[in-house]
């Protein structure tokens, strides 16, 4: 018995498709609420919390309903179906109320941060007053200062700043003003965007379940790192076009329509080309493991030795989240304003990394162990979180190397941490317990924003990776103490 790569590649498409819309939502979406609607990191974490606010009690729901539902096309695929649909076509509308609130904005005269370079232009060598933000006494100072060829600073509305974050900071409040004066441009935004978020909840935890429903408990890791290639190669795609149609301060109206027709065609390809029934049945021959039926009169209790390995995991899971998920949503802002870079390059490095390191983690972890291996994840996410913390904007190459380790590590983490989960699980229990997985991770998405965002407003943007670092500390600790969830070699499986 081998795993049936091709048909996990379709089943992978549902991957796919979730993993571009978070790619887009993670990056786009954060830039929109701080560029467009002048909310800081803080508030714009709040915001972006909301999707985990609403997974928390979703995912789990979504997922038992799957469990019980019975249809001719299975019982996880009318969720994909439906859900995709009405995610789609409301992405594609969301840059209406981000179009009028830049007309807005461009009416009132706000204009745009630029980088300058002294010796190109209108900037030569000189002095220049330039705006200075005290940390210490919390107010900007104007410092006169020498300036030569190459040095950078920053214009915003022809005053000169020493550092585009608090540039960026200045044309917020001005931009803030514009939103208090035009609420209701807000208020459609965040109204159709969680319509967007109770549609890709209501089929996240179907199509993740999906997996482990049809693939032999022996061949599941290797069968999650190519549902989790998928998944990348789904967050390339998204990074792909954001790089050529995702432009700070213009309309992201070709992005959103971009994300939702690639969204369609992913949903089209997976709902031809994978048949549920048949799948399970086939997986089922081979495991014989008859689908059990769910007794709603009795529940089987976890071995308590098992509960506490189920725990531990899922502490980790929440510890490593804290820190991915902050690295994620902040970096498109952090790159623009402490690196002055773009952040769709870094990203797609990351993403890159992890392609290639799917295949030989699931090989790794059929021969050492899943356990092993997650804790090998979070040392190297650990690591690349701990360079993080050194970069600047002369920093590029180590830039590059940061993120395709955070990739490798990210990758090496998600191919066994999933597994290890429904390993615990009965079979008609495992939308149940991915629910319960990702509920965790949305815990940690909901908390982290907020957290990271105060962090930053109150300090600096430059404690994003440091705060990274210690929740990463944290999940290597927790991951120690589990002891279940690496599935037993069985001799007659060869792949």
């Amino acid at each position: 018995m081998k795993l049936d790569n091709k048909k996990t590649i379709y089943i992978g498409f549902a991957f796919l498709l979730i993993m571009m819309f978070w790619q887009v939502y993670d990056n786009i979406i954060a830039k929109i609420l701080i560029n467009s609607f002048g909310l800081n990191q803080f508030w714009s974490g709040v915001v972006m919390a909301l999707d985990n606010v609403l997974a928390v009690f979703l995912l789990p729901l979504f997922g038992t309903l799957s469990d019980k539902t019975k249809t001719k096309m299975g019982k996880r695929k009318p969720y994909i179906l439906v859900g995709t649909i009405i995610a789609a076509v409301l992405i594609m509308g969301l840059s209406i109320f981000d179009n009028q609130q830049l007309v807005k904005i461009s009416e009132a005269g706000i204009s745009n941060v630029e980088s300058i370079e002294i010796g190109e232009g209108d900037y030569t060598e000189g002095t220049y007053d330039v705006i200075v933000y005290d940390a210490v006494d919390k107010k900007e100072v104007v410092e006169k200062q020498e300036l030569s060829d190459g040095d950078k600073v920053y214009l915003f509305k022809d005053k000169i700043y020493e550092t585009k974050e608090y540039a960026a900071d200045i044309r917020a409040l001005d931009v803030k003003v514009i939103t208090a004066n035009n609420k209701q441009y807000f208020i459609g935004f965040i109204s159709v965007l969680l319509l967007i978020l109770l549609a890709m909840a209501s089929f996240r935890t179907p199509a993740v379940s999906l997996m482990p429903d049809v693939t032999p408990k022996p061949l599941r890791s290797k069968a999650n790192a190519i549902i989790n290639l998928m998944g990348c190669a789904g967050g390339i795609t998204a990074l792909g076009f954001m790089s050529f149609l995702a432009v700070d301060y213009q309309s992201y109206t070709l992005t959103f329509v971009c994300l939702g027709v690639l969204m369609l065609i992913a949903l089209a390809i997976f709902m031809i080309k994978v048949n549920e029934p048949k799948m399970v049945a086939e997986m089922q021959a081979v495991d014989n493991e008859p689908e059990e039926e769910i007794d709603t009169t009795e529940k089987t209790k976890m071995p308590k030795d098992v509960k506490k390995s189920f725990i531990l995991i899922l502490l980790s899971v929440v510890f490593w989240y804290m820190a991915y998920n902050a690295a994620t949503s902040k970096f498109s802002v952090y790159a623009s304003t402490v690196l002055d870079t773009g952040f769709t390059m870094p990203l797609m490095i990351a993403q890159g990394a992890a392609i290639v390191s799917y295949i030989p983690i699931g090989i790794l972890s059929s021969k050492y162990g899943r356990k092993k291996l997650v804790i090998v994840g979070v040392l190297i996410l650990l690591l690349a979180f701990l360079m993080g913390s050194f970069l600047t904007d002369k920093s590029a190459l180590l830039v590059w190397v940061v993120m395709a380790l955070a990739g490798i590590g990210w990758a090496t983490i998600n191919v066994n941490s999933y597994p290890m989960v429904v390993e615990m699980s009965k079979s008609s229990d495992i939308g149940k317990y991915t629910g319960i997985y990702y509920t965790a991770s949305m815990i940690a998405q909901t908390v982290t924003p907020l957290l990271s965002g105060l962090l930053m407003d109150t300090f600096s943007m430059r404690w994003l990776f440091p705060y990274c670092v210690v929740f990463c500390v944290f999940a290597f600790i927790t991951m120690l103490g589990v002891k279940h969830g690496n599935s037993q070699a069985i001799p007659e499986v060869k792949e």
